[in-house]
């Protein structure tokens, strides 16, 4: 039942691949036709290549985006410039990966294929909704749902059934769970019949019901154990609406453990695939700079040592995912005794008593304050990235006494694994105060996916190298 969005997500995903190769070879058999001084030719390996990575491109732009969520509600200008951005977006990824690869494209090929894809994809978007809802209206089979119960409970859902008419979705009725009920009526949008849930054996022979949804409190489930089990000897999908927390915004999911089912609130990202996917993608980065800084990171510890007594590498114990600790690394970019300084300080901290943060930080040294303004004193802590205390992305790490001060709902952030840059980093960085900072943490755990690690990535790069932000 609740599939029916993310199937018209696929479709506009597969409109675009689609649209995508039709604007290819149409760009490729333009140029071919034009008489230019040079011809312009691919071999069928290399045409093959080049088309592979330009629709994986388009596909994952489209998912960076998001416009594959709003294309059958969207507005025109949004549409026109979301189907804009993801053609200049595509464009350039393909010209990086021709610069890779050491190829030869032609620049009018690639001009006509990223114009020829913007032409189809704004012109089947702006009728997307209509062929959405043709698809809908002609394919697919109107799914009929039964909402058990008549409080207030029942009625939010039969609501959001109503609103959800537009995939196809029918609310059937609704089942008075109370023994003896009387038959009658219950008025939304529309009118809908309530029926003793006794009947619910005859109404399943005489109609269709694709799914029965319980919304009832959960002192009335045991009751109705004999409804889940006919349920279950007819075939028809049982859902129960867990809403008996009115104010726990944890995702709910059903697990086992061995023979016993449990019923799991989470109020941080549990999907393990994607959390896999986000961590092999840490290690592979991880890795692959520490291999490509290890020079730099080598002199830069040498001019530290050099230029100022003390470790050239600062270590601090800092807490991890769900309060665990680990040993924290950075360049040191303060004087060794810096630590001792920081009572004679404290009436110069801006920040209120939690986190502790002077402007032109007179601990700073000379290198440290370069380091700090373009992020070059983090880069070791890809190590800790590599060895699994952290994330590329995520909440930055806080230290205990920091911890201790936190209220109840900021030590949420403690249970995702902190990260090298985060909504924080690309917000305004050391401008940004330190409640705005705890909710943006909280932002980012609750709309967590890996588009959004990738959208924060990419923005951090430019801030860094400006150094836009750093105090």
């Amino acid at each position: 039942m609740f599939s029916r969005q993310r199937k018209a997500r696929v479709l506009f995903g597969l409109s675009d691949l689609i649209l995508a190769t039709t604007a290819f070879e149409a760009a490729y058999q333009t140029r071919s036709w034009l008489p230019l001084q040079h011809q312009f030719f691919l071999t069928v390996q290399q045409k093959a290549l080049v088309l592979g990575f330009s629709l994986v491109a388009w596909v994952v732009i489209g998912l960076w985006l998001e416009v594959y969520e709003k294309l059958d509600s969207g507005h025109p200008r949004i549409i026109l410039r979301d189907s804009f951005r993801q053609c200049l977006y595509g464009a350039v990824c393909v010209v990086v990966f021709e610069y890779l690869l050491r190829m030869e494209l032609s620049r009018p090929f690639l001009m006509l294929f990223s114009t020829y894809a913007w032409i189809l994809l704004l012109l089947f978007r702006l009728t997307a909704g209509r062929v959405v809802g043709v698809i809908r209206r002609e394919f697919a089979a109107p799914h009929y749902v039964m909402v058990v119960g008549t409080g207030e409970r029942a009625l939010r859902m039969g609501r959001l059934l109503e609103e959800s008419a537009v995939y196809g979705i029918r609310l059937r009725g609704f089942l008075n769970e109370q023994a003896g009920a009387a038959a009658g009526e219950i008025a939304l949008g529309a009118v809908h019949p309530v029926r003793p849930i006794a009947e619910l054996p005859s109404i399943l022979r005489q109609h269709v019901v694709d799914e029965v949804v319980f919304a009832v409190g959960s002192e009335s489930l045991a009751d109705l154990e004999e409804i889940f089990l006919l349920c279950d000897e007819e075939g028809v999908r049982t859902r129960v609406a867990v809403d008996f927390f009115p104010h726990v915004n944890s995702t709910v999911s059903l697990d086992r453990f061995g023979t016993i089912p449990l019923l799991t609130f989470s109020a941080a990202p549990y999907d393990e695939i994607r959390l896999l996917v986000k961590r092999s993608t840490d290690v592979v980065i991880a890795a692959a700079g520490l291999l490509v800084l290890a020079p730099l990171m080598a002199l830069i510890a040498l001019v530290i040592r050099l230029t100022s007594p003390g470790p050239a590498v600062f270590r601090q114990v800092r807490c991890g995912l769900n309060g665990r600790r680990f040993l924290f690394y950075k360049f040191r970019s303060m004087v060794e005794n810096a630590e001792d300084l920081k009572l004679g300080l404290a009436h110069l901290n801006t920040r209120d008593e939690v986190v502790f943060k002077i402007p032109h930080d007179p601990r700073l040294t000379a290198l440290g304050r370069y380091l700090r303004k373009f992020s070059i004193d983090e880069w070791p802590q890809l190590w800790n990235v590599l060895r699994g205390d952290m994330s590329l992305v995520g909440p930055r790490p806080a230290v205990q006494s920091e911890v201790d001060q936190y209220q109840r709902w900021q030590r949420r952030r403690l249970r995702m694994r902190p990260g090298l840059t985060c909504l924080w980093a690309i917000s305004g960085r050391d401008q940004v105060d330190f409640e705005t900072w705890m909710k943006m943490d909280m932002q980012y755990i609750d709309n967590w996916s890996l588009a959004l690690d990738w959208k924060i990535l990419l923005r951090t790069i430019p801030r860094v190298l400006t150094g836009h932000g750093a105090n």
